[in-house]
């Protein structure tokens, strides 16, 4: 299994979380930060404290400002 095997589904849902709050964001001609970049460096063992689990905690997070944001 490669790095990332197991994340493709979240990732996509990531993305597309991103996608459409950048969308609600732009219609309401606010400015929101850049979301988290994905991480490069997974060695796909299932390490505990994955980078993926950093980038899904940095994920949620950028949701909750933006939504604060938007109101």
């Amino acid at each position: 299994m490669g790095a990332g095997t197991l994340h493709v589904a979240p990732v996509d849902a990531a993305r597309a979380m991103f996608a459409q709050v950048q969308q609600q964001a732009a219609a309401v001609g606010i400015t929101l930060r850049e979301p988290p970049p994905e991480p490069t460096s997974c060695c796909g063992r299932g390490c505990n404290g994955c980078v993926w689990e950093g980038f899904f905690a940095a994920a949620d997070y950028w949701r909750e400002e933006a939504l604060l944001q938007l109101g």
